[in-house]
């Protein structure tokens, strides 16, 4: 937290007077004149920068970097423009002077907001486990292992990590510096970087709200699983229950019972017939009524929500304290009883097993760098967001190594817990490990792993726990997502959600609850395979790929890379700058490219989406993109001059950076 400044006058670094030749009644003789409360110095480039001896070191050292205190006393005219200043201060001495700071308008007003003390967090172990929490979640159980096997085991190892390497560590680290340096949210950071490309920060909130309306039911579906694990017999162990089938068959039962093709098991019956009711809808175009009981679990999964990010990260940073490191016990314990079950080096086997012919299929290094990206979550505004609460000299290159890093190694060890399980499944039923892990995505976890759980014993108590780490995991990063679009849009609208953030996020909960009722129906996982496949796959891509070419090729990586030496204290070296300028972009138009080119069938259960969801799903995904083009549209037109001029203008940054500078505020220009 930066400290404030003693007095609402700034004072001289050489002097105790007041330097300022306009007296207070002539700035106050313009109503439109706002003086600041805070100390604020207008650093500019000094181009003949003069290096102290040692005598002047004392003096000197107050600013650094090459920038020059210089007097900032700029009357409004009545249109709110500024004119030629007409109150100047004599410079105290030829480095450095200061003086009252003044702005115009509504301008003015938000800059003033922007002064205020912004809140940092507790400890910076908050904010790790903030980090790594959002990025560990649902997919690095589910999705790291099912892809990892069907793309060579072992094998694809390699791709995975060289995409993790040269492509999401570096947007990764890039997103920490970003919302470090200039401690903004998604929307009104670009004022800072490239006003033109502020459509970005906008595309990112509604992404973030498509992500709100259905990953939440994802983790209501756990929630109910966890109230139906509290009873001495599982209900999917068993075909005795009401919604059980003919087809039920339970293999694990005492009785010498053979699987047939057409055999399904309590668990999947359970999960389809019971959780789900998805035989109550006939697809897409007729999802039936709501599930009142998914209903009252999302409910209560949103009201968690509310009450743990409502004041903001000095509450959320407690509570992943418990939901950041919870999954992280539960996974050792899962680890240790899953390789002890009969059977589990077959499923090992099978994960790690190197197939190195597939390292020859495209699609390989395409599942590899899509797998890493989404992994780490760059271009959810959620890092933007986060790490615009650290303190400005925090190392976000430490930072950004330790939690990928970790995460990398979390998806790698769930594999480990996933396959264990199948490999014993495949002891039980006697056959290939191949045939066990069918299931892909929700089913993995919600069908083949609580069957498993099911018939171990005390399957009430690991049930409990499994899915407990389920809801934790899924908490942490609905924590993050809301963040970002509470944080982007409160930057951006200080004037008037500063003082009410909890009703700001009230009325955010309340909107992503209703955007998710569509997801409760009968037919609700029909809507939310059809969202996760096209709401936020090639449209994060997109925003990703043009925030890094905004960084990189507009705003400047020789900018960028000062900035960060302005925070750290040392230049990011040439592997990043090749990264953030060439590679990453590359990377990033590869996945979107290979996406595009060949979209996803999308088939669940037995229903396969007709040709008409195709265009439904990339017209979802295109809402939020659109917003890009459209406020470039809108920036060009509003600024004034001919269109060479409203370019310079729109790619040039408009509002200057403060940097924290001891007891005083400093704007970098």
């Amino acid at each position: 937290m930066e400290k404030k400044a003693p007095s609402n006058e700034t004072q001289p670094l050489t002097s105790q007077k007041d330097v300022s030749d306009c007296n207070e009644e002539d700035c106050k003789e313009n109503r439109l004149l706002v003086r600041n409360p805070k100390s604020a110095l207008r650093l500019m480039e000094d181009g003949n920068k003069v290096h102290p001896s040692q005598g002047d070191k004392g003096e000197a050292a107050q600013i650094s970097n090459g920038y020059s205190g210089v007097q900032s006393s700029v009357p409004c005219n009545g249109m709110g423009e500024v004119e030629d200043a007409q109150c100047t201060a004599p410079a105290a001495t030829t480095t450095t002077t200061t003086t009252t700071s003044t702005t115009c308008g509504a301008e003015g007003q938000q800059q003033l907001m922007e002064l205020e003390d912004r809140e940092t967090w507790s400890k910076k172990i908050d904010f790790l486990l903030s980090v790594i929490g959002y990025a560990v979640d649902l997919g690095n159980v589910w999705r790291f292992p099912y892809i990892c096997y069907q793309n060579g085991g072992g094998a694809f190892l390699i791709p995975y990590t060289i995409m993790a390497i040269f492509g999401g560590i570096p947007l990764f680290y890039m997103e920490l510096a970003l919302g470090q340096y200039h401690r903004n949210g998604c929307i009104s950071i670009w004022r800072k970087i490239c006003p033109i490309f502020k459509g970005i920060g906008f595309a990112i909130c509604i992404i973030d709200l498509y992500v709100a309306s259905y990953y939440n039911t994802i983790m209501a579906w756990a929630f109910y699983y966890l109230i139906s694990s509290f009873t001495t017999e599982l209900p999917w162990t068993s075909c005795t229950n009401a919604w059980n089938t003919g087809n039920c068959t339970n293999y694990f039962s005492k009785d010498n019972v053979s699987w047939a093709p057409h055999s399904i098991s309590p668990a999947e019956e359970f999960y389809t017939r019971q959780v789900l009711q998805v035989h109550r809808s006939n697809g897409l175009d007729d999802l039936g009524g709501i599930s009142w009981q998914l209903t009252l679990c999302l409910l209560l999964i949103f009201t968690i929500v509310y009450f743990s990010i409502w004041k903001g990260v000095k509450t959320s940073g407690k509570v992943v304290w418990v939901t950041a490191t919870f999954p992280y016990v539960i996974l050792f314990i899962l680890l240790v009883r899953g390789a002890t079950l009969p059977g589990a080096w077959r499923g090992v086997l099978y994960y790690l097993k190197p197939d190195w012919q597939k390292l020859l299929a495209t699609e390989v290094w395409v599942d590899a760098a899509a797998q890493i990206f989404f992994s780490l979550g760059p271009g959810f505004g959620v890092l933007l967001a986060y790490a615009s609460y650290n303190k400005f000299h925090n190392n976000c290159y430490q930072d950004a190594l330790v939690t990928s890093t970790v995460n990398c190694v979390t998806s790698f060890v769930s594999g480990f817990v996933i396959f264990t399980v199948l490999g014993y499944m495949a002891e039980m039923r006697n056959e290939d490990v191949s045939e066990v892990a069918k299931d892909t995505g929700p089913s993995l976890l919600f069908i083949t792993y609580a069957e498993a759980i099911a018939n171990m014993p005390a399957s009430t108590f690991f049930a409990i726990i499994f899915f407990l780490m389920l809801l934790t995991l899924g908490l942490d990063s609905t924590f993050a997502g809301l963040e970002g679009v509470i944080t982007g849009v409160l930057d951006e609208f200080p004037h008037v959600w500063a003082k009410r953030r909890e009703l700001f996020v009230l009325g955010l909960t309340i909107i992503c609850f209703l955007g998710s009722l569509a997801t409760l129906t009968f037919g609700g996982a029909y809507v939310v395979k059809l969202f996760e496949e096209y709401a936020t796959g090639p449209a994060v891509l997109t925003v990703v790929f043009l925030e890094s070419v905004a960084v990189a090729w507009f705003y400047g990586i020789t900018q960028f890379c000062s900035d960060v030496k302005e925070m750290l204290g040392f230049t990011p070296g040439w592997y990043w700058r090749v990264c953030w300028v060439a590679i990453s972009p590359i990377f990033l138009l590869f996945v979107t490219c290979s996406f595009l080119s060949n979209p996803p069938e999308l088939r669940l259960f037995d229903y396969n989406y007709p040709y008409w969801t195709t265009v439904v799903g990339y017209c979802i995904g295109t809402s939020s993109v659109i917003c890009i083009p459209i406020y470039m549209v809108y920036r060009l037109i509003i600024t004034p001059g001919t269109l060479k001029e409203r370019i310079l203008k729109s790619i040039t940054p408009e509002t200057a950076t403060e940097i924290p500078f001891g007891d005083i505020r400093m704007n970098a220009v």
